[in-house]
C-alpha cells in the first residue's frame, strides 16, 4: 500500500499526469452530469426526432463560432400568442381574433425558415386564418388565407405563391430591402405578423406561434433532422467512457487470469492456451466485428462481448506469462505451498497482485483504444442506431456529405471529444507508466 502511495504522491512531479488526469475527471463529471440530467429514455426518445425538434433549424451552426468570428447571423425566434395583444370583435355567427406577432430583428443575416404553428379549438367548424406582413418601413404584404386544423405548421418559406410574388424565398423577400439590390440585403428593425382568425363557434379559440428560423443554434449546432447535436455530444460521453472502461476490464482481467492459470500448471494447460493464444492473435478484429454488426446485431452490448471475447487469449497471454515465470519461483510461492494454500489462492493473491502496478499504466491507455474502436464501429454504420454517440454523429455527417456542405462544426466536435479523450488517457497512463515500471523510473 506505501508503494501505491509512494507512487500517487510521485504524479505531482509530472505537469502532464495532472492536466491528463483533469481531463478524466472533467469527462467522468461530464457523463455523471449527462445521465442525471438527461436519463436514458429520454435521450433516446429525443434523438429519434419527431416533433420535439420543429422549431430547430436545420443545419444550423453553434451560435458561439459565429460571435467569436465577429458575425451576427441569426439565431432562431420565437414570437407566441400567449404574449400578444390579443383584440377580439364580436359579429353574428361568429368573432373574429386578431392576434398581432410583433418581434424586432437586428442580424446581419437573413433567416434560415419562416413557420407559423397554429392551434386551433373547436366541434365542427374550424376557423379561417389570414396572414398580413408588416415591415419596418410601413410595407403590408399579405401571406394568403387558411383553414385552420387542430394543429397545424404553415411553412412559409415553402410557400411556391409567395416566393412567386416577392421573387425570393419568403425568409429572404420579407426581410429584404425594398430597394431591389442584388444580391438583397437584409433590412433590420421592428416585424409584425398579423393573424386574423375567424371562429364560428362559441367556444372555438385559435393560439399562434411564429419561428423564425436562425442560421445558428445553441452550443453545438443542429443536424440535417433539426436535431440538437448537443444531446448526442453529450450522451456520447458516457457511452464512449463506459464502453471503454468494461471492454478494458473485460479483456485485462480475463487475458491476466488466464495467462496466471497457465504459468501456475503448467503442462498441457499452458500449451493449450497458448496455441489459442497464437490463433486469436492472427484473427482481425475488426473485420469480425464487421461481420457481426453486419449479420447478427449492432447492439453496442452485442459488439463489446465480442470484444471481450477476442480479447481472451489477445497477444497480452504472452507478455503477461514472461511477467509471471520469474514469480511462480520466488520464495514466498513456496511458503504459500509448505503452509495449505490452494492454487487458486495461490493464483489470485500471491501471483497476479505481483504485477498490478505495472499493468496499471497499459490499463489506463488501453481505454481509449476501445473508445475509438466504437466510433469506428459507429462511423461505419455498424453502431447502435438507438443509441446518441459520438460515432453516430460522424456517420451522418457523412452520409449528408457535411464537409462539402460546408458543415464542418458537424465533424469537428465529435472528432475533438475523441481526440481529447485520448490525449486524456494517454499523458495520465505514461506519466503513471514512468512511476511504476521499474525500468523508466530512473529516466
Amino acid at each position: 500500500m506505501s508503494r501505491w502511495r509512494e507512487g500517487l504522491a510521485q504524479l505531482r512531479e509530472y505537469p502532464s499526469a495532472i492536466a491528463g488526469a483533469v481531463i478524466v475527471l472533467f469527462l467522468v463529471a461530464l457523463s455523471v452530469y449527462t445521465v442525471i440530467a438527461i436519463p436514458y429514455s429520454e435521450a433516446l426518445e429525443k434523438w429519434r426526432g419527431g416533433a420535439v425538434w420543429q422549431r430547430n433549424p436545420v443545419n444550423a451552426s453553434p451560435a458561439w463560432a459565429d460571435r467569436l468570428a465577429g458575425g451576427n447571423l441569426p439565431a432562431t425566434l420565437t414570437v407566441t400568442s400567449a404574449a400578444a395583444d390579443q383584440s377580439v370583435e364580436t359579429f353574428p355567427g361568429g368573432r373574429r381574433i386578431s392576434i398581432p406577432l410583433a418581434f424586432r430583428f437586428d442580424a446581419g443575416g437573413f433567416p434560415s425558415e419562416i413557420s407559423l404553428f397554429l392551434e386551433a379549438q373547436f366541434d365542427k367548424r374550424p376557423p379561417f386564418v389570414r396572414l398580413t406582413w408588416e415591415t419596418p418601413d410601413g410595407r403590408t404584404i399579405p401571406l394568403g388565407s387558411y383553414q385552420a386544423a387542430e394543429q397545424e405548421r404553415i411553412a412559409l418559406s415553402q410557400d411556391w405563391a409567395l416566393q412567386r410574388r416577392l421573387g425570393e424565398p419568403a425568409h429572404v423577400g420579407l426581410f429584404a430591402r425594398p430597394d431591389g439590390q442584388s444580391p438583397p440585403e437584409v433590412q433590420t428593425g421592428d416585424y409584425r405578423l398579423t393573424v386574423d382568425a375567424i371562429v364560428f363557434e362559441e367556444n372555438a379559440g385559435v393560439s399562434a406561434d411564429l419561428v423564425v428560423y436562425g442560421q445558428v443554434h445553441g452550443l453545438a449546432g443542429t443536424d440535417h433532422q433539426r436535431r440538437d447535436l448537443l444531446l448526442a455530444l453529450l450522451w456520447g460521453t458516457p457511452v464512449a467512457l463506459a464502453f471503454g472502461l468494461l471492454a478494458t476490464v473485460g479483456t485485462t482481467v480475463t487475458t491476466l487470469v488466464v495467462a496466471a492459470v497457465g504459468v501456475w500448471y503448467r503442462g498441457w494447460v499452458d500449451a493449450l492456451i497458448q496455441r489459442l493464444t497464437e490463433v486469436n492473435m492472427i484473427l482481425p478484429i475488426l473485420p469480425v466485428l464487421v461481420m457481426v454488426g453486419t449479420l447478427y446485431s449492432t447492439s453496442i452490448w452485442v459488439l463489446l462481448a465480442v470484444v471481450i471475447a477476442l480479447g481472451i487469449f489477445s497477444a497480452s497471454v504472452k507478455m503477461y506469462r514472461a511477467m509471471l515465470l520469474p514469480i511462480r519461483e520466488a520464495p514466498y510461492i513456496e511458503a504459500a505451498q509448505a503452509y495449505g494454500a490452494s492454487n487458486a489462492r495461490i493464483i489470485l493473491r500471491y501471483m497476479i497482485p505481483r504485477i498490478l502496478p505495472v499493468l496499471i499504466p497499459t490499463f489506463v491507455t488501453l481505454i481509449p483504444t476501445f473508445v475509438f474502436l466504437e466510433a469506428s464501429l459507429a462511423l461505419l454504420g455498424l453502431g447502435d442506431p438507438a443509441l446518441p454517440t459520438w460515432g453516430k454523429i460522424l456517420n451522418d455527417a457523412q452520409n449528408q456529405s457535411a464537409l462539402y456542405h460546408g458543415f464542418f462544426y458537424w465533424v469537428l466536435e465529435p472528432a475533438a471529444l475523441l481526440m481529447v479523450t485520448g490525449l486524456g488517457f494517454a499523458m495520465f497512463g505514461f506519466a503513471l507508466d514512468r512511476i511504476f515500471n521499474p525500468r523508466l523510473r530512473s529516466v
